[in-house]
């Protein structure tokens, strides 16, 4: 059986473009892409993070159950140079599951919807500009709904060229 699940992609160190390109090609070997944003660059979130991150929200349509997900990309993460060292720290790549499906996941390891989906505008922004109509399933907000009441004044501005 498949199942959708939306990701958001993003690191601030080393090469940015180029570990974003490798996430993702490694995430599509997860299951197809069906869906995906542009490429967004993001003021740091969550005050200890130092410089700015790229990110970018992909849908998939994949076999894989959330917890072999969540350790397929972990290890995605473990490969293009990720170390646990400072929670919201700068990171080489991060990879979250935003969404499986409609599930509602609450696991020590594993919380789906993302719990922090509807304060978080770099989410937001790629999220609703692929999926503006969808409901958290939580909620019960579109991403366009949660976007417009989104309180983070943070930047977020298309990446060009």
């Amino acid at each position: 059986m498949f199942e959708k699940a939306v990701l958001i992609v993003g690191g601030n160190k080393g090469d940015r473009n180029a570990l974003l390109k490798a996430a993702v090609e490694a995430v599509s070997e997860l299951g197809k892409i069906t869906l995906s944003s542009k490429v967004y660059e993001t003021e740091a979130w969550g005050g200890v993070a130092k410089g700015p991150f790229l990110n970018q929200v992909v849908e998939i349509q994949t076999a894989y159950s959330p917890t072999e997900l969540l350790a397929f990309i972990q290890q995605i993460e473990k490969d293009l140079g990720r170390k646990r060292d400072e929670h919201w720290g700068d990171r080489t790549m991060d990879i979250d599951i935003i969404y499986f499906g409609v599930d509602v996941i609450n696991t020590p390891e594993l919380q789906v919807p993302h719990p922090f989906i509807a304060e978080r505008k770099f989410v937001l922004v790629p999220l609703a500009e692929i999926l503006p109509e969808f409901i958290h399933p939580v909620l019960q907000k579109s991403s366009l709904e949660m976007l417009k009441e989104c309180e983070d004044k943070s930047e977020v501005w298309e990446l060009r060229g």
